[in-house]
């Protein structure tokens, strides 16, 4: 059950990971020294926004499963 889970929602997973990754790095490189910016002040708040964008994005590019006409 979670192999076909996983299996039609990879694009999606993929996404989510990288957003993270990409978030985290975000965060580590640029960021915010002030601490005022809501998003990147945060190493928590910066990776779990990476990875709701990178799972929205990617999953742009899922294809769309044909329903049968019975």
């Amino acid at each position: 059950m979670m192999e076909k889970f996983i299996k039609r929602n990879l694009i999606t997973i993929l996404g989510v990971l990288v957003g993270a990754l990409g978030g985290y790095l975000y965060w580590r490189f640029v960021g915010c020294d002030s601490g005022t910016c809501a998003i990147t002040s945060s190493p928590l708040n910066s990776t779990i926004y990476g990875a709701i964008m990178g799972g929205l994005v990617f999953s742009l590019f899922k294809k769309r499963e044909k329903k049968d006409k019975d």
